[in-house]
């Protein structure tokens, strides 16, 4: 994402950089050493920013240098996984850089076998149902903001706020407006640790958490739960092994009515089950992943599978099947076949 430098900043680079010229003659090569890195020109604007006394532009770069040098032998380290979280760490405060969250992608194309008439015949309109098209687009924007980065209970641990957005679209629609179909919200705040855990050679990071999902309805297209939960991670080289269990925070069992709202959806966990088992493998610069769920009382369940590839440059691709219940609130007691392709905004890995 492209930098906005203020010209103060550039003043102030710029006369660190005369005054280091003039002091530190002898030292030229390594001050008009040229680094092309977006990593070491953002460690050298935020030290810029952080620095209460004057400081040369040598000491900005030493320091600089040996930060991301650091952080270079702790990726050499560290399974591919998992490097994402130690760059995010650098930038985790800069307000020109939008930290992702869960996977960010917009797929175009998306065609489901089976869309949800049912739920919009009472609520939606005489008709509604009816006339809703299997081909629509979804997309996802999700990204979180670090509250606390200093140690609490470990080293590398924290507290954070996450934002996720899913939104599916009737765009081919024309004869409905082209209206957005469904859209989920889902907040949380969860703390995050790395774990001294190392089986098989592996890392391991715990995340527990508590979040709010719903599709901001009313009455009887309302759906909506809130829950904790905690998520293990266990990486190694170009793959990683997640578990997620949760815990739905009581709500009820009264069914909302046109006249009284209650429990949305008290039933929601025979579909979506108490957890859900997350694999993600990449392969040379093709990533795969997999997410599913059950509940294995009453045998139902979804799952995910997802594939990002390059296109050309920074681009990547996207192509995305699920299959079973639970795609979205709306969809939660609905079974259903998806397919969709489109571009990753941000990848797995």
């Amino acid at each position: 994402m492209k930098n906005f430098i203020s010209p103060t900043f550039l003043i102030i680079y710029s006369s660190l950089l005369l005054f280091s010229s003039i002091t530190y003659a002898e030292d030229s090569n390594f001050a008009t050493e040229e680094i092309d890195d977006p990593a070491f020109d953002e460690c050298l604007l935020n030290k810029t920013k952080q620095a209460n006394t004057p400081i040369t532009y040598q000491e900005l770069k030493r320091k600089c240098i040996a930060q991301l040098s650091k952080v270079d032998e702790e990726q050499q380290q560290t399974p591919e996984f998992f490097h994402r979280f130690s760059s995010e760490e650098v930038v985790a405060f800069n307000p020109y850089v939008m930290t992702p969250h869960k996977m960010n992608y917009i797929l175009p194309f998306s065609y489901t076998d089976n869309i949800n008439r049912d739920a919009y015949t009472d609520a939606g309109g005489k008709g509604y149902g009816d006339e809703l098209m299997g081909m629509e687009a979804k997309f996802q924007i999700s990204f979180k903001v670090p509250l606390i980065t200093q140690r609490i209970f470990n080293e590398g641990d924290g507290i954070a706020f996450g934002f996720t957005l899913q939104s599916w679209w009737q765009l081919y629609n024309q004869d409905l407006s082209r209206p957005f179909r469904e859209t989920n919200y889902q907040p949380e705040i969860f703390y995050y640790t790395p774990l001294n855990w190392q089986p098989a050679g592996g890392k391991t990071n715990l995340v527990l958490g508590m979040e709010h999902q719903s599709n901001g309805r009313s009455q009887l297209l309302s759906r909506s739960w809130n829950r904790l939960y905690a998520n293990f991670t266990f990486a190694k080289d170009n793959y990683a092994i997640s578990f997620r269990p949760w815990w739905r925070i009581p709500e009820g069992d009264e069914k909302t009515t046109p006249d009284e709202s209650a429990n949305d959806n008290p039933d929601i966990i025979d579909y979506m089950g108490h957890f859900e088992l997350i694999f993600a493998y990449k392969w040379d610069s093709i990533e795969f992943s997999f997410t599913g769920r059950e509940n294995f009382k009453e045998h139902h369940g979804g799952m995910e599978f997802g594939v990002t590839f390059p296109l050309t440059g920074r681009l990547n691709g996207y192509f995305q099947y699920t299959n079973g219940y639970g795609e979205s609130l709306i969809d939660y007691n609905h079974s259903q076949q998806r397919i969709g392709i489109g571009i990753a905004l941000t990848n797995i890995f």
